[in-house]
């Protein structure tokens, strides 16, 4: 059965649908669908969702935020204004305080349609700089966060104006997301694309994203350990575009990663294409990468991480406590890249079995900067100083490079530096 939300205007109060919506939803019955109206918006403030619902959003209807965080204040929280940038120190156990779209313990829940979500940014701006805008707190209000839900779909919609990370689904077992468009601004820092946490069973395809944090990301929180394994995850035909990293495996790694396949990916106008970073006692292993593109070049240097690596995988300690985990089994297959700089492999003789089948590399000069530091931010080291390579491995064993083009563009660089082992 369909119900329109207008019916329920009656409860809008001072501009806010969120009272309407969340009566809505209470009075909808298993299968029954919400329609947001076309070329109509509604302004609200937290919505709880529950099991067996869709929302449709018609083609030009608009959810937005309330221009009042505390609106998306459920839980009262006090929040201190951020004195050093979250670039410098951004640890997070992944349990935020404020919510747009909410959910907990819920079956078979379904957003879809043309219409768009839009998180309302600005209201949660601080420091704002030509290169990045930085948030005036920290953690912010992901744009849809559901934790333990069990087949969740997103199909069509467009997600925007995220301040923080847009889609964060934690402890969830059967994520579908096809064929949405995440419009970030590309200088609000820690505006992630789509956060799969802890999660399994995991398809996302035909999605453009545009974030200036990192577009796909899988985490193991520290605060969701309970719900296990980043597991089965397939991701095929996207289109993406980051400030940061547009596929990336960690920081957060307090859990296992395995059996993850990416498949036909455009990665451009992007910071750092792939980017696996080891920071915690999970491992990471069975990774697949399949026909992708990857454009690179260098972003703001002090407020991105990476230094336009078309792939970087790190193994470092988070802090001196720190026991990490093994990186293993990664395959990356027919790849064509455009870059600034080479491939990072970095490690404490803990990265192993990393396999390259027909690489082919160009190397650009698109900013002029220096290309012979490596970037192993966050963790205890930093940034180190060496000769730029192409490929370059520390700390790994068994790296692999089978059918190999690459273009130096008249730049100076070692083709290999580390124990990498070269067929034709």
């Amino acid at each position: 059965m369909e119900i329109k939300l207008d019916d329920y205007e009656k409860y809008v109060a001072d501009g806010l649908w969120t009272k309407a919506i969340n009566r809505a939803i209470k009075d909808l019955n298993k299968g029954d669908t919400l329609i947001f109206s076309k070329n109509k918006t509604y302004i609200s403030g937290t919505i709880f969702i529950k099991s067996d619902i869709t929302f449709n959003l018609e083609e030009n209807a608009i959810l937005k935020a309330s221009n009042n965080i505390d609106d998306m204040n459920s839980q009262g929280m006090k929040f201190d204004n951020i004195t050093e940038n979250t670039f410098i120190n951004c640890d997070y156990n992944g349990c935020p305080y404020l919510y747009f779209i909410y959910g907990k313990d819920i079956n078979n829940f379904y957003i879809k349609g043309k219409g768009t979500i839009n998180g309302n940014e600005e209201i949660f701006y601080g420091e704002v700089t030509p290169t990045y805008i930085e948030g005036a707190f920290y953690p912010r209000m992901p744009l849809i966060y559901i934790e333990n839900g069990k087949n969740i779909n997103l199909n069509g919609i467009t997600l925007t104006k995220s301040a923080f990370w847009t889609v964060h689904l934690v402890g969830c077992d059967g994520i579908n997301i096809k064929g949405i468009k995440i419009l970030n601004n590309r200088r609000m820092l820690n505006a992630d694309g789509i956060d799969p946490d802890h999660s399994k069973n995991i398809n996302i395809e035909d999605c453009y994203i545009e974030s200036a944090d990192d577009c796909i990301v899988l985490k193991g929180t520290e605060f969701f350990k309970k719900y296990g394994d980043t597991c089965n995850v397939n991701v095929k035909n996207c289109t993406l575009k980051s400030s940061s990293a547009a596929i990336k495996i960690g920081t957060e790694t307090e859990a296992h990663f395995h059996n993850i396949h990416f498949e036909n990916i455009k990665i451009s106008d992007t910071n750092r294409g792939i980017s696996i970073q080891l920071r915690d006692s999970g491992n990471i292993d069975n990774l697949t990468f399949d026909n992708l593109e990857i454009n690179t070049h260098m972003f703001d240097l002090k407020a991105f991480w990476g230094k336009a690596e078309p792939i970087a995988i790190t193994s470092v300690k988070r802090n001196d406590k720190t026991i990490n985990g093994k990186i293993s089994n990664i395959k990356f297959n027919n790849l064509k890249i455009n870059s600034e700089h080479g491939i990072t492999i970095y490690g404490n003789d803990n990265i192993s079995d990393i396999t390259f089948n027909n690489l082919d590399i160009t190397l650009n000069n698109e900013t002029g900067n220096d290309k012979n530091i490596y970037d192993l931010r966050p963790g205890i080291i930093g940034e180190i100083k060496d000769k730029h390579a192409l490929v370059y491995a520390v700390g790994a064993n068994n790296i692999n490079v089978n059918g190999f083009k690459y273009d130096l563009n008249n730049n100076e660089s070692l083709i290999t530096n580390g124990n990498i082992k070269i067929t034709a």
